[in-house]
């Protein structure tokens, strides 16, 4: 009977990760336009005509048309199935890391949130105020009643904007110039509030080598030259789903060495 129950309760999970990717898909397309994300229904990018429902399937749409409109026959980007399996993976690793606890809904909706901002700020270089503002009130809100708990969830929320603005501040005091967006400084105090200020210190740690080993890679090969933007969002977003599920176990070695 429980095992039973276990493989339901991995169903639900999977079968939400799909549904929720699915419609990350639609955010990433048209928040960056300030399209709705409730209406019109879902079409051909090429065509424009609106997808019939089976063909909306998320990843096995994507299958059986072989990457191709069913009208037009234009290829579909294969940024869709990758944004829904991504999801669904991470669904699958906030289940396995945390159970079936009141807590696993707040983690799944800020994987969703994760995983658009990432993307939006790759392609866009913008981290939309309606993803991170509403965000940074859900983690407090939620943290009122579940863990890391309201105290951590403020100070965390406030650590992490006061460290980005401070960068901000002193980068544009050296070189007259704005090296942080104010959606960079947003997006890590919506970090801290879902997660506390110990992780938030994490995750800036870790974007910040990250970002940086990335960027030096890229200007050694050519891809990029060094004024290049990087989307730090994007570091910070990655950074945050790997704290989100490891990040307990990394803090409490590190910690071991002092204590």
């Amino acid at each position: 009977m429980v095992a039973m129950v276990e493989q339901m309760q991995l169903a639900v999970v999977i079968a939400a990760g799909l549904a929720f990717g699915s419609f990350s898909c639609v955010c990433i397309c048209r928040l960056p336009r300030a399209r709705s994300i409730v209406w019109p229904r879902s079409a051909c990018p090429g065509c424009h005509k609106n997808l019939i429902w089976f063909d909306n399937v998320p990843v096995i749409s994507y299958l059986l048309l072989g990457g191709k409109c069913r009208s037009c026959r234009k290829k579909i980007s294969l940024l869709y199935p990758s944004v829904e399996l991504t999801i669904s993976l991470l669904f699958l690793f906030q289940y396995w890391y945390l159970g079936w606890q009141s807590l696993l809904l707040v983690r799944l909706a800020f994987a969703c949130a994760m995983v658009i901002l990432c993307v939006i700020d790759w392609q866009e270089r913008v981290l939309p105020n309606v993803i991170t503002l509403p965000g940074i009130a859900f983690g407090l809100g939620s943290s009122a009643f579940l863990d890391p708990g309201f105290l951590d969830s403020f100070i965390g929320c406030v650590t992490g904007a006061f460290l980005l603005l401070s960068v901000r501040s002193g980068y544009y005091a050296f070189r007259r110039e704005h090296g942080l967006g104010m959606g960079d400084v947003k997006m890590l105090a919506m970090i801290g509030a879902f997660l506390g200020w110990q992780p938030v210190l994490l995750v800036l740690f870790v974007a910040a080598v990250g970002g940086s080993v990335i960027g030096v890679c890229l200007m050694i090969t050519g891809t990029v030259g060094s004024r290049y933007p990087l989307p730090f969002g994007s570091f910070l977003a990655v950074s945050a789903l790997v704290v989100s599920i490891a990040g307990e176990g990394v803090l409490d070695w590190y910690l071991s060495w002092y204590l």
